[in-house]
């Protein structure tokens, strides 16, 4: 079965939505046949190259609620193991960040392309470091078994943009809208940060080839679209 998980770096649900589904594919009967590939989504595309407070950033679009926006998804992190720090987050644009990723798919493979992901996520929302910055993004390749000279080299120039640009423009065409979104076998999907049982029931279900939808059976809920996350 192949799984592919549509997020962003900078999306605080994608990191919660990550950890319950890794929590139910713990759980899964048939975890040692899944697959599961991570695809880019920027929520803002046109954030800045130069990284900001995420504080300072959040209120100037969502104003006073910005401040309840980053308390909810800190509590809800806490029960799935994520310590959110948005005191000391910065905000960037993420297209080098997708970019990498590519890179680990393509040369290393899904479960190498996890673990960075997995490292991108908490070097964002936990240890306030740019991910915009090519340095910080090969000590972290480097980190998660990718070469760093290669890391370096690949983030140097302009290789796997055009990739990257072209799967970013195919979420869209295949309707991706808010994220995390979780796509199986390139049939089913299911939208939010669902709870580690609802992934579970899915996980099954699908295994059981049904011809059953299942966004139904999972509402969109917990996500994130174009720069907003649900509060």
């Amino acid at each position: 079965m192949k799984v592919e998980i549509y997020s962003d770096i900078a999306c605080p649900w994608c990191y919660v939505g990550k950890r319950r589904f890794e929590q139910a594919l713990g759980q899964f009967e048939g975890k040692d046949g899944v697959e599961v590939v991570y695809r880019p989504y920027q929520l803002v595309p046109d954030a800045p190259e130069q990284a900001r407070p995420h504080r300072e950033w959040l209120a100037e679009r969502y104003g006073p609620q910005s401040l309840a926006m980053d308390a909810r998804i800190t509590e809800v992190g806490r029960s799935v193991g994520i310590d959110y720090d948005f005191d000391a987050a910065l905000e960037v644009n993420t297209l080098r960040a997708h970019r990498l990723l590519h890179l680990a798919e393509t040369e290393y493979g899904p479960a190498v392309q996890a673990a960075l992901k997995e490292r991108l996520l908490k070097a964002h929302f936990s240890e306030g470091v740019n991910v915009g910055d090519p340095d910080a993004l090969a000590d972290l390749a480097a980190e998660t078994g990718i070469d760093r000279d290669r890391a370096a080299a690949y983030l140097a120039g302009r290789e796997g943009e055009d990739e990257t640009l072209a799967a970013l423009a195919e979420a869209r065409a295949i309707g991706v809208t808010a994220v995390p979104t979780f796509v199986f076998e390139g049939k089913w999907a299911v939208q939010g940060g669902q709870e580690a049982e609802t992934f579970l029931q899915v996980l099954r279900q699908v295994e059981a080839e049904t011809a059953q939808r299942i966004t139904p059976l999972a509402p969109a809920a917990d996500t994130c679209e174009d720069g907003s996350c649900a509060v």
